[in-house]
């Protein structure tokens, strides 16, 4: 048989049971509050510095730019030389095998 719910109709629950449903509405409520001041907290750091590049920052960041490629130049520079002189190597061993 289905029991049927109305107003007269009343369930038994023990201490240990209140009990343990006080703890746990204590321990979500004081999250929350926590979880709300450390959202208040973060809110008053320090802002990052705005995302606009300044004149120095561009200038430097160009001349390190250029630096760069300047150096790469000549690192291929170095490198058709050796090349060139491999190549003269070569040359020559393969004329004493003839």
């Amino acid at each position: 048989m289905a029991k049927e719910l109305n107003e007269d109709t009343g369930f038994n629950i023990s201490i240990k049971s209140l009990i343990g449903i006080g703890a746990a509405m204590a321990t979500i409520i004081s999250m929350w509050f926590v979880l709300q001041a450390d959202i208040a907290e973060a809110k008053e750091l320090p802002t990052p510095p705005p995302s606009e590049v300044t004149r120095m920052e561009f200038d430097m960041k160009d001349q390190l730019i250029r630096q760069t490629i300047m150096t790469t130049q000549k690192d291929v520079e170095e490198l058709k030389d050796d090349m060139g002189r491999i190549e003269d190597k070569l040359d020559k061993l393969i004329e004493k095998r003839r």
